[in-house]
Parts: C-alpha cells; structure tokens; sequence
C-alpha cells in the first residue's frame, strides 16, 4: 500500500511539474480573437509580454501554471483598441492649453479665456477646439474682442479640426500678417479691408512660427498625460499623424525607460529635413515604435471651407478651397518616398483633393500592390474616383465620427447630390475588403467607442437622426471592430503582432463590461472599459 501512495504520488507530482509556466492566466472570458474566422474563446495564456494560447478555460488551467490568475467573470474580452488616424502628442500638449471643445457661441470663449488668463499669468494664451458650426451665430468670429481683452498679450485659438485659427492683433503683429498678404495654401480673412484674425490653413504658420516649441519637461508630461487618457478608453497603440523627428526622439526614450508603454507608429510631417532623418536613418523599428511613413496634406478641412473640391461650395458660390501645395509638390514627393520603399499617407477631404492624390498614387503605384499607401479621411469623392482605391491597393484611413459630427450642416456646405458619396464607409470598404478606422483625436474625442457607435449605428449621441445617417455606408459591428483592431495593425504593417489575440502575438488586451457585438445599439456608449492591458501588464482598471 505504501508503494502503491508512493507511485501515486510520483506520477502526480510529475504530472504538475510538466505543466508549462505563464505569467498570467486569464479564463471564464468571452474572448473575440479577431482572428481571420472571428473565433471566440474561453481563454487564453500570457509569458513575456506575449500571448501564449488561445482556448478553453479548463483546457489551459490543465495545461499552464500561472503566475497570476484572472478570472473574467464571463466579461467580454477584445483585443487591445488602435486608433489608426490620430494626433496623440498634440492632444497631449492640448492638455495644457485652454479648452474650447463644446462651446457654443463666441462669448462662451471669451469667458473662458478671462479665467485661463487668470490662471495662466504668463506668455502666450492658447486655446483649441472652437467650432462655428456649433453656435447659432454660424460664421467665423472676428478678434475685436480679444483685442479689447488682450491688447499686449498674444492669443491664438486653433480651430476643432486644426485648419483654421484667430489671432489676436498682438499675435498678428508678432507674425508679421497685414491685409491683402496673399500665400499659397491658405488664407488670411479681411472684412472692409481689415484683418479678422481668421487665418486658415498654410496661413496659420506665420503664427505658429513664433510660439516657442515646447522643452523636454512639458514634452514628456504632454505624452504622458496622453498615455494615461488613451489607456482608459481601452487604446493600446496609436497611429500619430504628422510628427517632426525630434519628436520621435523623445518618444524612443521615453518608451526605453519604460515610461512610456503606449505602442505609436509615427508619420513623419512632410518635411525636408523629416525626409532626410528617415531616409539616413532608416526605418525605425521597436516593440513600441514604428517610424517608416510620411503624413502629406493635400487640402483643408470642410468646416473651415478649406476642403479642395471640383465645383464651388453649394452655401458659398464663390469658393471652391484650394490645394496646399502644387501638383508637382505631391507627384516629387510620392516618387521620393515610393523609391526609398516608405508608406505616404496624404490627408485629402474634398473631391477634388481626394482625386488629384488617387491620381498620383495610381501613376506612382501602377496596379496591384502591398506598399498600402493610404489615403487620410477620404471624406468627400466623386463617385466615379471609388475605384481607383481598389485598382491600386490605396487604402482608406476613415473617422467614422467625422460623419456623425458633419451630418449637421455637411449637406448645406456641398448639397445632397455630393453628400451621397461623402462618407461612404461602406462603399470604401468595398475596395479592397479593408480599411483603417480611427478618430482624428483631439480634432474629436477620443473615445474608440463612439468611432464604433458611429461606423455602426450612425447617429448621435442622443439618437439623431432616427433612421441613421445614410445607412447604406453603415459597417458591420464586425467590420468596426475589425477596423478598430487587426484591420488598423493592418493599416501600419504590424497585423503579425498585434490587432487580434492569437499565439505569438502582444498581449494587449481590454475587458468591456458589456458585449458590444450583443449589446442593443441605445447602450453602446453606456459601455465601459473595466481593464486594460499591454504587454500583458495591467496599465488601467476602473
């Protein structure tokens, strides 16, 4: 009997000695892998930051010993949220500044900036985040007012969407603007010969140049500040759109020192010296970093009238918007960039825009290809230039909440005929059986779940309108969440390590405290992010 306990005891002491070792071990779980079936789990394994398997709760608990449990209470697993279109490090020094996002009329702002001032005793007061659409009075303000205010101290107040700002006369007279200065790429308003303080567009850097940079302290709490945001809203990477390589630099170190955890594919600001940093240097490739790419604008934006489009604006007859620089300037740069084998993502949001960068690309990228070069927003196309993306391979990065923003007065602005093929999710889709899904942080909010409530249901937040807003370009919440995760890894040449939760891959993951694939569409902005993860490390719970 002794022998036979001994034995016993052997065979079940080996038994647990053969079992393979994890560092964590999460189980009772309605994991959505987002592999290429869509298959759902139970469970799955976790060692060095990676994902070891996918399975079934009491398959893996036989199978691994496990640093840590977590037992998901049959919560719903996804995988960690990439924003493929955002601007992470100038949301982040947006934190600092005067927040104008919401306001509803241009004496709501001034109040707000005598109460920053106070605050903020010194330099330059600058705000962002105004948007004329929202107010009754629907026209861009003028700066008498903040004249009256601020009559020695610089004010600039960036616009929602980035493409135009107002500048007190303190401002103005640091950048040198005076009435009738004309440039290429942008506009410096005038009402009876005197300057507004309205300048859109490449006008904007006659102020911008004069604002000191930020230093290395505000710079890291600008990026940290970011991260914490970013990571309670479920994102575990970022794609940052248009960043200058010192920049980058910070941002290396910071992720070396552990810091800095958020993974961030970078686009570099169409640039010279940008150009000559990568093309010396090299693709630049980590863990967490990801630098071979280049952000080109070809227009403005639709709010500020600066979007490029074919014919004249339907509310304004004499204005159609503009390029931002030469034909020639973009065809120079997507044969320099296609002959050193790097990504071009070109931001185009009016017909004319979209069509003049589609062109290039296809002359350039001639057929079929995986380079994906992409084409940023998409917002407004011809119906007859849809094709030239699946012709090409040319990949749509798209903000869903962009639509549901613009639904308001987009139709005023470029008529019904043109809106129905703006915004048309679905239709670029189609192309190329893919896309890139983002927000355009902080030109909207950051929050990856209204892109999927918009992409999805269409509508506001308070249900408007009733019906959804064009519904034939809706996605599947499938495709949202495809675009939101593997589809977006996709988007900057990672999909082999991150997007989805499959063996091998980062262990980047988030637990919903609802099933956004189930729940009815009244309450998916109700649902919350109970956890995240990176690197199978805990970097948020609620």
């Amino acid at each position: 009997m002794k022998t036979f306990l001994f034995l016993l005891s052997a065979v079940l002491l080996a038994s647990c000695s053969t079992k393979k070792q994890a560092d964590l071990l999460v189980f009772n779980a309605r994991v959505y892998t987002v592999d290429d079936q869509f298959s759902v789990a139970e469970a799955f394994a976790v060692a060095d930051g990676k994902i070891l398997e996918v399975g079934k709760s009491d398959d893996l608990k036989r199978k691994y010993e496990s640093k840590e449990l977590l037992d998901a209470e049959g919560k719903s697993i996804y995988p960690g949220f990439i924003d493929g279109h955002a601007h992470f490090y100038r949301y982040g020094e947006g934190l600092q500044n005067a927040d104008l996002v919401g306001t509803q009329s241009w004496e709501e702002i001034l109040e707000k900036l005598k109460v920053y001032a106070v605050e903020n005793k010194e330099g330059w007061i600058i705000g962002r985040g105004w948007d004329q659409n929202d107010w009754s009075e629907k026209n861009f303000p003028s700066n008498e007012k903040l004249n009256e205010l601020f009559p020695n101290r610089p004010v600039v107040l960036t616009r929602i969407d980035g493409h135009a700002i107002i500048a007190n006369q303190a401002a103005l007279s640091l950048g040198n603007v005076k009435p009738g200065q004309k440039m290429e790429g942008g506009n410096i308003e005038m009402v009876n010969g005197k300057l507004t303080g309205i300048l859109i567009d490449n006008a904007q850097n006659l102020i911008y140049s004069k604002i000191l940079g930020s230093n290395a302290t505000q710079s890291r709490e600008a990026l940290l500040d970011a991260q914490k945001n970013c990571f309670a809203v479920g994102l575990t990477s970022v794609v940052d759109c248009g960043l200058d390589f010192p920049t980058v630099d910070i941002i290396d170190n910071l992720q070396k020192s552990n810091d800095l955890k958020m993974r961030i594919y970078v686009m570099l600001s169409d640039d010279s010296l940008n150009y000559n940093y990568l093309f010396k240097k090299g693709a630049v490739k980590t863990d967490r970093l990801n630098v071979r790419s280049f952000k080109v604008y070809a227009d403005g934006a639709l709010g500020s009238r600066g979007a490029c489009m074919l014919k004249p604006y339907t509310d304004k007859p004499n204005q159609t918007g503009f390029l931002l620089s030469s034909s020639n300037h973009y065809e120079n740069v997507a044969r320099k960039i296609y002959d050193k084998g790097f990504q071009m993502n070109t931001h185009a949001i009016g017909d004319s825009a979209n069509r003049e960068i589609l062109k290039i690309y296809s002359r350039i990228l001639n057929g079929k290809n995986d380079l994906r070069w992409r084409i940023e927003h998409a917002q407004v196309l011809s119906p007859d230039d849809f094709k030239l993306f699946g012709e090409n391979n040319i990949i749509p990065s798209v903000q869903s909440t962009h639509a549901t923003s613009d639904m308001y007065w987009a139709g005023d602005r470029i008529g019904a005929e043109r809106l129905k093929s703006a915004y048309a999710y679905k239709q670029l889709l189609q192309q190329n059986g893919w896309l890139v899904l983002g927000t355009d942080f902080p030109v909207e909010n950051i929050d990856p779940m209204l892109t999927f409530y918009a992409a999805t249901v269409r509508k506001d937040s308070k249900g408007f309108p009733d019906k959804g807003f064009q519904m034939e370009n809706a996605l599947s919440r499938e495709e949202a969440l495809r675009g939101m995760t593997i589809w977006a890894a996709k988007g900057s040449f990672e999909e082999k390590e991150k997007g989805s939760i499959e063996a091998g891959k980062f262990a980047d993951f988030i637990i919903m405290d609802q099933d956004i694939l189930k729940v009815e569409d009244s309450k998916l902005l109700n649902s919350k992010i109970l956890k995240t993860f990176v690197n199978g490390e805990n970097v948020f719970s609620k």
